[in-house]
């Protein structure tokens, strides 16, 4: 499988250097040749497959045979070491609960399954990568747990000072070792634009070479594709129509789903869950893509103003707005309906869920009010990585799992940053 840019200006090229460059030559995101769908058969018997099976099945025509059969096989072995629970809310909607993992959140499936491709294709070069990543909230820590001592690989982790939650940031400023965290005055856009820049900089990539572990990187956004196969595998006994309402921030998780659904499999329609950052909700409406500059809000990891992975959305539709409306619908929400959602959840169904999940399920409920589904949120975060909103709206105690407990008392280290120009000095020193 060969990978072009978006952007039309670079050569095709290899998953391998896809993967180690993170971003083509002209700045545009990679994107597969081809998506071929699977046999409608996979499908029809999913339900007798491991998970290990399924998510083989799904990836390989993306992979193989640069990565071996029998290596990829074990990668994904190795990332899927959790369970992903689908949970009944109520008689329409679930809870899909990516939280299982090292670092509570659903980047964890993305961010080890590309650290293990990186490890791979790492074997044999002699001369160390540098993974650099914008975080707006459990990107830096899934990215850092994922990428732990892996040989010849640097991390470099950008964050925005104050805007992420303190368990969020200790996950990412206390691993130490080959980790390093910046925290940059100014906001997630601010972090995802020094970010891109920085591969644009020939006086950086003549020196070392870096590459990036956001959803940009087509290793981590790909891999989440899995889980929507997963919930399929749980619900196909319902026999009733499927929808995905998704949280989204970057849109690289819905932008998964939807090469999920070009493999065949039987989504009915996307949700995509926005708070107050809603650019992608005045597109679907005015046709006219604006990006703005991002707002803080307690729903974080979606705080971003210029969502890279929509690019990619608008590809996977042949740029046929007529032919994205159709399959996605996208509402936006305030903090205050975020909160009233989580008191919502936690009364009427003693269900527990974070902020992002509460965006979810306020999408669900609205697509539902005109349409005939199950619909599935997907709860990206554990509640207690938003520890004190969480507590301060349903008035319970929560208790702390292993993975959060271990942080706690762990101190941070970060070094503080303003403009491009610290960044490069830090890249370069």
């Amino acid at each position: 499988m060969n990978y072009y840019s978006l952007n039309k200006k670079a050569p095709h090229t290899t998953f391998e250097d896809a993967v180690v460059r993170g971003l083509a030559p002209d700045k545009g995101l990679y994107f597969p040749e081809s998506i071929t769908p699977l046999d409608p058969s996979f499908f029809e018997t999913i339900e007798d497959k491991s998970n290990t099976e399924i998510a083989f099945e799904a990836i390989k025509q993306f992979i193989v045979p640069e990565i071996p059969e029998d290596v990829l096989k074990s990668i994904i072995e190795d990332t899927l070491s959790f369970d992903f629970p689908v949970v009944e809310i109520n008689e329409n909607i679930s809870s899909l609960e990516l939280f299982h993992g090292p670092t509570m959140a659903f980047k964890d499936v993305g961010a080890r399954f590309m650290a293990r491709c990186l490890g791979y294709f790492n074997k044999t070069n002699t001369k160390d990568v540098t993974v650099l990543v914008a975080t707006s909230g459990d990107t830096g820590g899934a990215v850092a747990n994922g990428f732990l001592g892996v040989k010849g690989v640097n991390v470099v982790i950008l964050y925005p000072s104050g805007k992420v939650s303190d368990i969020q940031e200790k996950q990412l400023t206390t691993l130490k070792k080959n980790i390093k965290a910046l925290e940059v005055d100014g906001v997630f856009d601010d972090c995802q634009d020094m970010v891109k820049k920085a591969f644009t900089d020939r006086e950086l990539t003549d020196k070392m070479q870096l590459t990036s572990a956001n959803s940009i990187n087509i290793a981590r956004w790909l891999p989440q594709l899995f889980y929507f196969m997963f919930t399929y595998k749980k619900l196909k006994s319902k026999h009733k129509d499927i929808a995905f309402s998704v949280p989204s921030g970057n849109f690289g998780n819905i932008c998964a789903g939807m090469v999920a659904q070009k493999l065949g499999l039987p989504i009915k329609h996307f949700i995509a869950a926005n708070n107050a950052n809603d650019t992608v909700v005045n597109y679907m409406i005015s046709q006219t893509y604006t990006p703005k500059p991002s707002v803080q809000t307690i729903s974080n990891a979606m705080d971003v103003g210029n969502p890279s992975n929509f690019i990619r959305i608008q590809e996977l539709h042949n740029n046929d707005f007529e032919a994205l409306k159709a399959n996605l619908s996208s509402y936006s929400y305030t903090d205050e309906e975020t909160k009233e959602a989580l008191l919502e959840l936690y009364n009427d169904y003693t269900y527990v869920a974070d902020p992002h999940g509460a965006v979810g399920y306020l999408g669900a409920k609205d697509y539902l009010k005109n349409n005939d589904a199950h619909v599935v949120f997907l709860e990206t975060a554990h509640p207690t990585k938003f520890l004190d909103i969480v507590t301060d709206i349903i008035r319970q105690n929560i208790s702390l799992p292993p993975q959060i407990e271990s942080v706690m008392h762990k101190k941070k280290k970060s070094t503080k940053i303003s403009t491009y120009d610290e960044l490069k000095q830090f890249l370069l020193g």
